[in-house]
């Protein structure tokens, strides 16, 4: 089983920010350039699943000029395929992301925040049943817990993964059981957050001569960057479409 990346191999850790720009420009030489996506403003519509549903049944938003954190696999490289979750949970006081941070020990990517999620198996019908089996793997939740809301737009990374992420919806309360080798904490954030363009931040660095572009979305103390932020900015689009 694979827990997907946070971000693209090569990429910064995870951890504490301003460690973070100051390791980037000691070993780049290079600073770290920070700034907020395009377009501003706070929700002003409810949240339901009803309503997160139409969303996602809406066409992809076109690119924007600056999304360079975005890339199109190039012909003739391996692709291989796989799936992540996107767990919404219902709570009173506002729907949730439900995340999960990777172990420290962790070869790839250890101790970065991540949807559940990995590669497609053969016998996995769709990119629904990767997520949901993904789920139940890493984070103990049975997939007949989990209603389906829809998919946002594929996400490709430079390693070949094309990733499909898909969105489910949770009515609490419900137990987790992290996988324990993989699965260091399981936590959730607000919805709201990451529907707000103006929490992302837009970076870049140079390291071992390759130029790199991600997005990072902090949130108390946790550092969210690499693909998971870029497929929660993709969440965050479609619902700022018209």
């Amino acid at each position: 089983m694979l827990m997907l990346l946070t971000g693209v191999t090569g990429e910064p850790p995870a951890g504490n920010i301003s460690f973070l720009n100051q390791l980037l420009m000691l070993f780049s030489g290079a600073a770290v350039i920070t700034t907020p996506p395009t377009s501003a403003g706070q929700r002003l519509f409810p949240l339901s699943r009803d309503m997160i549903s139409d969303r996602l049944r809406q066409p992809a938003p076109e690119h924007e000029h600056d999304d360079l954190h975005t890339i199109a696999l190039k012909e003739g490289v391996r692709v291989t395929e796989a799936a992540v979750l996107v767990p919404l949970v219902n709570r009173a006081a506002g729907v949730q992301v439900l995340l999960t941070q990777r172990t420290e020990h962790l070869r790839d990517h250890g101790s970065q925040v991540s949807f559940p999620g990995g590669r497609v198996d053969p016998g996995d019908a769709d990119r629904e049943a990767t997520a949901l089996r993904e789920m139940e793997e890493e984070v103990g939740l049975a997939g007949n817990r989990i209603t389906l809301l829809g998919r946002l737009p594929n996400y490709e990374i430079p390693s070949g993964f094309r990733i499909t992420p898909v969105v489910g919806w949770i009515e609490p309360p419900f137990d987790v059981e992290p996988d324990a080798f993989e699965v260091a904490d399981i936590f959730e954030a607000p919805l709201d957050h990451f529907l707000d363009p103006a929490n992302y931040q837009r970076r870049e660095y140079h390291f071992r001569g390759r130029h790199r572009h991600y997005l990072a979305i902090p949130w108390e103390g946790r550092y969210i960057w690499g693909a998971t932020a870029g497929m929660l900015y993709s969440l965050c689009r479609m619902f700022r479409q018209p």
